[in-house]
């Protein structure tokens, strides 16, 4: 990746150290934003439908209008991909509430305009020998079904695994594990797949969509159901999603080896499948 980068702001594509915003943006007051990251390869955004319908479906939740239609979306978004020199990239966009001229709590009266934002960076490579977790209490706001960028009790919590040596965070709020600090959880016991069903404290992630329809088109018993946090350490196999992860193998949680401290039979069909479905994409 270029040093200087080309991004998206406001209409315009120009380098990233030459992009600027008002200190007075919501969304650097007050996280009054939300955003989406999408994984590119061969220069082609990956599932980029589901994609900005949760963009839009976060922006109807902070009761903010959709800026651009679909075909626009896709139009900035490729030709960004393309100015970037294509390839797999990892694409970020995010949207704020704007620049008011005072700083105040209530929206602006005035119906400002959004500040529209994207830029890429170097798509991480799937992980596949195993990521190490602890569980911890979830501590965020009531409203993780929105994609928001108030993320600092996320930030918080992740730092917390870095602190105890581990990849990430599995969350749970009364006995119920509800996902990662950046990811989606599946657990597997008995050929079985399971992950958290959606509520206001799940992330309905694109990726987790993706590896439940990838469950019902090759004949994986599946189900959306609640998880008690001491199903983990009993689990066949544990497993994080997110479109930059992909499909990751947990091997340890609180010290305790999963599947034998190694990735399991069944993530690996199902990693062959997804790469199946980005190469058909």
């Amino acid at each position: 990746m270029p040093e200087h980068s080309i991004c998206y702001l406001n209409g315009r594509m120009l380098p990233l150290d030459q992009a600027h915003i008002s200190p007075l943006d919501r969304g650097f007051l007050f996280a009054d934003s939300v955003y989406e990251v999408i994984p590119v390869y061969a220069g082609k955004p990956f599932l980029l439908e589901a994609h900005l319908q949760r963009l839009h479906s976060s922006l109807d939740a902070i009761r903010m209008s959709n800026p651009h239609s679909f075909a626009d979306w896709e139009d900035i978004l490729t030709r960004l991909c393309s100015l970037n020199g294509g390839g797999d990239l990892a694409l970020y966009l995010q949207i704020t509430r704007g620049s008011p001229v005072q700083r105040r709590h209530e929206f602006p009266a005035d119906g400002n305009q959004p500040t529209i934002f994207a830029m890429v960076s170097e798509l991480p490579s799937p992980t596949n020998h195993g990521l190490k977790a602890i569980t911890l209490e979830d501590t965020r706001w009531a409203r993780c079904d929105i994609k928001s960028t108030a993320l600092l009790a996320n930030v918080l919590l992740r730092q917390s695994a870095t602190d105890n040596g581990a990849d990430e965070a599995i969350l749970h709020r009364n006995g119920l594990v509800t996902e990662g600090a950046a990811s989606s959880l599946f657990i597997v016991k008995d050929r079985h797949l399971s992950t958290p069903q959606l509520n206001h404290d799940v992330l309905p992630g694109v990726t987790r969509n993706a590896i439940l329809a990838l469950a019902e088109q090759y004949g994986l018993p599946h189900s959306c159901r609640e998880i008690h946090i001491d199903e983990l350490s009993n689990a066949d196999e544990v497993w994080l999603t997110s479109s930059t992860k992909e499909v990751a193998p947990v091997i340890e949680i609180d010290g305790h080896p999963i599947c034998e401290g190694r990735p399991g039979p069944i993530h690996e069909s199902m990693r062959l499948w997804l790469d199946k479905l980005k190469e058909e994409s």
